[in-house]
């Protein structure tokens, strides 16, 4: 059995941390060594990463092109020390958020040109990319009511309406251009529903019965 790799996307209050545990359950029943990651993070180094990027700061605002290259030095970390070589051992392998979401928030929400995040990805992952990404789209002010129910905001959960507008416009315009890896998931509906749409998107994308 070779290794898949599957992201979980969209914006804030979505459901997909939710949505992980209950997927690598479903994919241990099928047989695979799962491993569960998150993105910014997923290993010590990446982590510290994480902490700088989610920090809400009033002393040293961190600007967008930090944020992109930031994003990315932790991706690379994640992907090379530890996503692929959990493949090559036949895992398969979950992460909440992958390089889809920097194409969301720093490109369409933060207006970052895709020329220059190409760039950046080049340099820290090529053409590396997930075999599967479920996209779980929701209204950005449903979300933002869920996201405010987990506790106190962090720095990207603190942007503005307009901000998580534009990312989820950019997550749907992707899907649209590669609708057979990217899937698009209501996560509106009741969860037990949405774990059964993923499911069933997993066995016909690799033949799972």
């Amino acid at each position: 059995m070779s290794g898949i790799f599957i992201s979980l996307e969209g914006g804030e209050g979505a459901g997909k941390s939710t949505q992980i545990p209950v997927l690598s359950e479903f994919l241990k029943a099928k047989g695979y060594d799962t491993l569960c990651l998150r993105e910014p993070g997923g290993t010590p180094c990446a982590e510290k990463m994480r902490e700088i990027l989610k920090e809400k700061r009033s002393d040293d605002k961190l600007c967008d092109s930090a944020e992109l290259l930031l994003m990315y030095a932790s991706r690379a970390q994640l992907t090379r020390t530890v996503i692929i070589p959990a493949l090559k051992a036949g895992k398969a392998v979950l992460c909440d958020r992958y390089d889809l979401s920097t194409i969301a928030y720093q490109g369409g929400g933060r207006g970052i040109s895709m020329d220059e995040i190409r760039a950046v990805r080049k340099v820290a992952i090529g053409d590396f990319k997930p075999d599967l990404t479920l996209l779980f789209d929701l209204d950005v002010d449903t979300g933002m009511e869920r996201a405010r129910a987990r506790g106190s905001a962090d720095r990207f959960e603190s942007l503005g309406t307009d901000f998580f507008e534009r990312v989820r416009g950019t997550f749907l315009s992707e899907q649209k251009a590669d609708p057979e890896r990217i899937r698009i998931i209501d996560a509106s509906l009741p969860r037990d529903k949405v774990s059964a749409m993923a499911e069933e998107i997993i066995c016909k994308r690799f033949g799972l019965r």
